[in-house]
């Protein structure tokens, strides 16, 4: 990253994600600024990974800015769905469907599921890019394990929080405070892993 310009484009609209990510890279000095503050338009996301996802949306805000771009990808599978809902997590009720609504219709295919079948993590998958045309993005996966509730518990955090018992806190998600689920969560450990790359490119360039 250039020493003159700190700023880094944040490829998502997520007022959630982009909250998390602020607080988690605000030590480095770096700038995250949000796609919409320069125009950027959302990415299409057609791929079945997260993976995939990422690198599109990085570059395609790479693309339109001419900074560095980090994407973010992350969803909940659930591991008796199948993986479900995974890339469509944010779409799991259909294409405007609300946080609460992607709750109601998960907690509703798990209804007969005894908590021993309820087993869940959260992914994140972060790709960051020096410009559009980086061909060694650098490209991180954070896992977060748990389970799922059988009903919400805490108004704190967004998306699936609520419903996301953390067994070592013994709370939900949705309960944790803003530190404590940047230390521990999907996409805290993707980010550390992430500047631990970054630093490392740094020192060796």
């Amino acid at each position: 990253m250039a020493q003159t310009d700190k700023r880094l484009i944040i490829a998502s609209n997520n007022d959630g994600k982009l909250r998390e990510l602020s607080d988690l890279l605000a030590p480095l000095g770096i700038q995250p600024v949000a796609q919409r503050e320069l125009g950027v338009t959302e990415a299409e996301e057609p791929a079945v990974t997260f993976v995939e996802n990422a690198l599109l949306k990085a570059r395609h805000a790479a693309r339109s800015t001419g900074l560095p771009a980090l994407a973010d990808d992350s969803g909940l599978a659930v591991n008796a769905l199948g993986g479900r809902p995974g890339v469509r997590s944010a779409r799991f009720a259909g294409d405007n469907a609300s946080d609460a609504d992607n709750i109601h219709a998960l907690l509703a295919e798990l209804a007969d599921r005894p908590d021993d079948e309820r087993q869940a993590q959260f992914h994140c998958v972060l790709a960051y890019l020096r410009h559009a045309d980086d061909p060694t993005p650098i490209i991180c996966h954070g896992r977060w394990q748990g389970r799922i509730l059988t009903q919400a518990q805490g108004d704190g955090g967004f998306g699936y929080d609520p419903v996301f018992w953390v067994p070592e806190q013994q709370c939900s998600a949705a309960q944790l405070s803003r530190t404590d689920k940047s230390r521990i969560s999907h996409r805290g450990r993707a980010l550390r892993s992430l500047l631990e790359q970054l630093t490392a490119d740094h020192r060796t360039s």
